[in-house]
């Protein structure tokens, strides 16, 4: 899907701002562009790579010029502390709401899972896992995995209310959390839209393999199943038409 076109501050050419807009409405579509450039940024270092991006390759993929991206954001590293920092701060709204819903520790625990799994299944949180935080400067680097921290002790306090209230197996919270994060975490690495399943299948589907393991149990309780394959529909005369012999 293209992302939108920023379109380049010309003062030249056009009519100043009138004095009688809101500036709270000038400042939101300036944010708006500058979401847009991030978006398209984002998607640019999750295909190629951060150092095999270029600020020329992002201008190219909204079609502006490169000096109009400086009216947004200061440099490359500025764009992936601000990508990274975007999918940090959906996955710690979500797991907030999360727990602002209430209710038992497992269920806050599977909402926050769910969260996690849908965010790196998108460009920002993608962003985070393809790319890292090992590119970005050393104090921009600390603040970031300060704020990933923050994720993980979430993880290992619900882990520990659910083995004390009963609802999950008496395990370790912290090597428990890693495990959580790490595998559904990967997922932002190797899920490719239009495959075989949806994101939220695969959310579903690694969530109930993380809970009920893969081993058959011996009481015949019912295992993790495979979701079904996402329907790909084929044009009636596509489907009609004879197969070439190779």
């Amino acid at each position: 899907m293209p992302s939108p076109t920023v379109s380049p501050p010309r003062s030249a050419d056009r009519p100043p701002a009138s004095p009688w807009a809101p500036a709270s409405h000038r400042e939101q579509q300036r944010e708006a562009k500058r979401n847009a450039v991030l978006q398209a940024a984002a998607q640019l270092f999750n295909e190629r790579g951060f150092h095999a991006t270029s600020l020329d390759d992002i201008a190219a993929r909204l079609n502006v010029t490169k000096p109009t991206l400086y009216y947004y954001v200061k440099n490359k590293d500025e764009i992936l502390l601000q990508c990274v920092s975007k999918g940090l701060q959906m996955m710690l709204e979500g797991i907030d709401a999360s727990r602002a819903a209430g209710g038992k520790a497992v269920d806050q625990l599977m909402t926050c899972m769910q969260v996690y799994a849908r965010i790196v299944t998108e460009d920002f949180g993608k962003c985070l896992i393809r790319v890292g935080d090992e590119q970005l400067p050393p104090e921009s680097r600390a603040e970031l995995r300060r704020h990933k921290s923050a994720i993980d002790r979430e993880f290992r306090r619900l882990v520990a209310e659910g083995v004390q209230e009963g609802s999950l197996e008496p395990c370790d919270p912290k090597m428990t959390a890693f495990v959580i994060a790490g595998a559904l975490s990967w997922i932002g690495r190797w899920y490719q839209p239009g495959g075989e399943y949806t994101a939220e299948q695969v959310a579903e589907q690694c969530i109930a393999t993380l809970c009920q393991g893969v081993l058959r149990r011996a009481d015949g309780a019912v295992v993790a199943k495979a979701p079904a394959k996402r329907v790909r529909k084929v044009a009636p005369a596509a489907a009609a038409a004879p197969r070439k012999r190779a």
